[in-house]
């Protein structure tokens, strides 16, 4: 067998280099690159290996770790999760930075491989700088905090174990299922270690995200309540843009007459104005698609998780005798709250029902009724977003200003603060994917490196990222890495005065407006918080 002389570090970066899947027809690299901060841990094994991959497996710089795999994660949803980045960094602060990141992706089904620096494997020099150490357990390092937060963990202490971890992660990155987080912990002495690998551990492989197709007795099931459904809606989920089933969602609602409603990850699964799309579902929802989720016998939930924000924290679904339908690639969802599971990708699983429905269509009355508020529903979205001359607008007059200098490629990215619940209802994408928020851990921060993410994976699309000045002061460092890889992005700044939605939450559950708002924050010139009334505690809305 013909092998290779190579440090682990080196045999890592060769093997990801020959990683291949095919997009658009077109055979491209797996891994887009890998974003680096160099340190105690990574610098001399990784950062090395890197340096001589060059353009085989690009570098990027990032500014802060947390915000270079925010990046990465934006990167892979904008690709609909057919290509991915990688993230280094070093032993300590460096790595446990990324751990945010980690949940990020986690709880959004997102592929991004993480490659922290880890403690000497040989223990001689311990501690090391940087090191954690636990009086009880020997084995526990910094990097232990991943496990929660990645789909699969390894650490890397014998450089033979990445013929084994390798092929695992890369199958946990690639299967629709398992998707998300994977943590290669890499032990820094192990990573300068040499072996002798086997050269068709660097063969070039491509990668095929897998179709499961629905079980038949599960679309038996599924069919019979549909068919016998009174009252039928849709929910389309973040799955529905991962399967790329955005064209085959719109043939099926128009087919069978059944009306579609879509979650924060969902949105723009169906153009905006289509006349059977009630727009956002939950707490943030229209109010033409959560009436009809009150009175929806059947509802066929197409990739989503079902989170709290889209059901009203299950309180939406009104109707006594509703049943749930959970189409998923991922049994754990689509069993949620006794639902009946058809477990399948989004597309196969539309396509297998529209064929077994044949000719079937819903109530053309129930139809008729859920669609008709649309159009007061589109009244009030136009009349809040409307031009204003307000010396400080609301925040949907601010999306409405947004919104009509936005072309149809636009892409509007967002995260946390009150501008998700705003931009859900109001914000109007003219392509699928030309909404990309991240709700799914409401993460602050994750808007200017998240936009940088997007704007790698389609330059030619304009990205217009959205964000409040609390989201502004915890993370903009990836701004300079725009403008060093020449990456133009339009961010629109909203001064809140601080954490304005927070201050809206905390004043509406009865309570004082304390810490939030940066005047009613402790300053060195006073020892507490200005007296209620002050009218320099701030309070507004919004303003651009």
């Amino acid at each position: 067998m013909a092998t290779r002389r190579l440090t682990m570090a080196q045999a890592l970066v060769r093997a990801l280099a020959a990683q291949m899947t095919e997009i658009d027809g077109q055979l491209v690299p797996l891994f887009a690159g890998v974003w680096a901060i160099f340190g105690h841990g990574n610098v001399a094994g990784l950062g090395e290996a890197l340096h001589e991959a060059g353009d085989a497996l690009p570098t990027y710089r990032g500014h802060n770790e947390q915000s270079m795999a925010l990046a990465a994660i934006g990167y892979a949803k904008t690709m609909r999760r057919r290509r991915m980045m990688a993230c280094t960094s070093s032993i300590g602060p460096g790595a446990t930075n990324m751990v945010t990141a980690a949940a990020v992706a986690h709880v959004n089904r997102l592929p991004v491989l993480f490659l922290p620096g880890d403690i000497f494997a040989g223990r001689q020099p311990d501690p090391v700088l940087q090191q954690v150490e636990s009086f009880g357990d020997g084995t526990v390092s910094a990097n232990d905090c991943f496990r929660p937060v990645s789909r699969f963990f390894d650490r890397i202490a014998r450089p033979e174990q990445l013929l084994t971890a390798l092929p695992r992660a890369l199958a946990v990155l690639t299967d629709p299922a398992e998707c998300g987080p994977v943590t290669l912990a890499l032990c820094q002495d192990t990573q300068a270690e040499a072996f002798d690998y086997p050269e068709s551990f660097f063969a070039p492989r491509q990668w095929h995200i897998r179709r499961p197709q629905p079980d038949a007795h599960e679309m038996r099931e599924s069919v019979r309540l549909l068919r016998a459904a009174k009252a039928p809606l849709l929910i389309a989920g973040g799955g529905v843009h991962y399967s790329d089933a955005t064209d085959t969602l719109t043939r099926f609602a128009e087919a069978h007459g059944i009306p579609v409603a879509e979650t924060q990850a969902g949105k723009s699964a169906m153009a905006h104005d289509h006349p059977l799309n009630l727009g956002s579902i939950g707490v943030s929802g229209s109010s033409a698609a959560n009436r009809a989720a009150a009175e929806a016998d059947v509802i066929l939930a197409v990739g989503t998780r079902l989170g709290d924000f889209a059901t009203g924290s299950w309180s939406l679904f009104a109707n006594p005798a509703r049943q749930i339908i959970g189409l998923n690639v991922q049994a754990f969802d689509a069993g949620k709250h006794f639902a009946q599971p058809l477990i399948a990708d989004a597309q196969a699983g539309l396509d297998g029902l529209s064929r077994s429905l044949a000719a079937h269509r819903a109530p053309p009355e129930w139809t008729a009724a859920a669609t008709d508020s649309l159009l007061s529903w589109r009244e009030d979205v136009a009349r809040a977003t409307a031009p204003t001359n307000a010396a400080l607008p609301s925040d949907a007059q601010v999306i409405g200003a947004v919104q009509r200098t936005a072309s149809a490629e636009t892409i509007l990215v967002a995260a946390a603060g009150g501008l998700p619940g705003e931009l859900h209802k109001l914000w109007q994408a003219g392509q699928p994917g030309g909404y990309h928020l991240e709700y799914g851990f409401s993460c602050m921060g994750y808007e200017i490196a998240g936009g940088l993410g997007v704007k790698m994976a389609a330059p030619e699309r304009d990205v217009v990222v959205m964000l409040g000045d609390g989201s502004w002061l915890m993370m903009n460092s990836e701004i300079a890495t725009s403008v060093m890889l020449g990456l133009r992005l339009t961010v629109v700044l909203l001064d809140n005065g601080g954490y304005g939605c927070i201050n809206r939450l905390q004043v509406a559950s009865g309570g004082a407006s304390f810490n939030n708002l940066l005047a009613t924050a402790r300053h060195a010139a006073r020892t507490g918080p200005r007296p209620r009334g002050d009218r320099r505690d701030g309070g507004r809305r919004g303003g651009a």
